[in-house]
């Protein structure tokens, strides 16, 4: 299904092919921490994401680019009120971007069941999404994303990193936590819907507690299904973009982290960015916005 609309993309939509060929030729790079990797791939088309801006007032005075697509951008509906598309500027080999066709905020609250049934029904893809102040360039309109799975490093690190702790464990499923990840990270895992939904809920309305003047607890969302279960990763937030964003001159950083960046790969849109980025520099940022 994916696979015939990529295509189709491809072959119809010469901003869609020029951009995932050009996937060939970006740059990439890896540093290394205890027992994990964060990559970083300088992307120049992912400007657009990043240099977004999300406050009220430019949101009231744009267009809302989900709503007013390409004429080229074809989609498949997806119950109850969603459309597959292909994302025309990719961070991933195939890259989706799911919107519900009305135009609502984007909330999860209502949303975590249509999350797990997304990552069953696309076995081959990682579900994601951006929180309105977490990532998200369309704030006011709910969507979710789709990439190939086993693309981001976090999908490895939950299997094999040593500092992978257990919190609780019962008949329905267990909990995990990330020690000295960079970023907060709990992991989820089980095959019953139920109690997963269960357990989200209730860290939500713990969040919420800290958060109290958000209208949902800042957090990246990262899901798939493997084998019979569910995983979910969570990512709280305690902010939407690092101190360097704002500054100007040499200090400044055009980057803008979403769930793609806190799942382990940080996607830079300019070249002097990618250059000066080190190990202190990624440290510093993700303590800046982990909650």
């Amino acid at each position: 299904m994916v696979e015939e609309l990529f295509q189709e993309q491809l072959q119809h939509w010469p901003v869609v092919a020029e951009n995932y060929a050009g996937l060939q030729h970006i740059l990439w790079k890896e540093i290394s921490f205890d027992s994990f990797e964060i990559k970083l791939q300088f992307n120049p088309e992912r400007i657009r994401s990043s240099a977004a801006k999300t406050d009220e007032k430019s949101i009231a005075q744009r267009p809302c680019f989900l709503c007013n697509r390409p004429p080229e951008q074809k989609g498949i509906p997806y119950p109850p009120s969603y459309l597959l598309l292909i994302n025309p500027y990719p961070v991933f080999p195939v890259h989706l971007t799911i919107p519900d066709t009305r135009h609502v905020p984007q909330r999860i609250a209502g949303r975590v069941q249509d999350l797990f049934r997304l990552a069953e029904d696309l076995p081959d893809y990682t579900i994601l999404y951006n929180g309105p102040h977490a990532g998200a360039s369309a704030p006011d309109h709910f969507h979710f994303q789709a990439g190939n799975k086993g693309f981001l490093p976090v999908e490895h690190d939950i299997h094999f990193f040593p500092g992978k702790k257990l919190l609780r464990k019962d008949l329905l499923g267990s909990i995990y936590y990330m020690e000295n990840y960079l970023r907060t990270c709990f992991v989820y895992e089980s095959n019953q819907l139920e109690w997963l939904l269960s357990e989200f809920d209730q860290l939500t309305r713990l969040l919420h507690t800290f958060q109290p003047s958000e209208e949902e607890p800042m957090l990246n969302l990262i899901c798939w299904k493997e084998q019979e279960n569910w995983q979910l990763i969570v990512f709280p937030r305690s902010q939407h973009r690092p101190r360097q964003y704002y500054a100007t001159g040499k200090e400044q950083l055009l980057l803008a982290p979403g769930v793609v960046d806190f799942g382990g790969v940080l996607v830079i849109p300019r070249k002097e960015d990618f250059d000066k980025m080190d190990k202190n520099l990624i440290e510093d940022i993700y303590s800046q916005l982990t909650f």
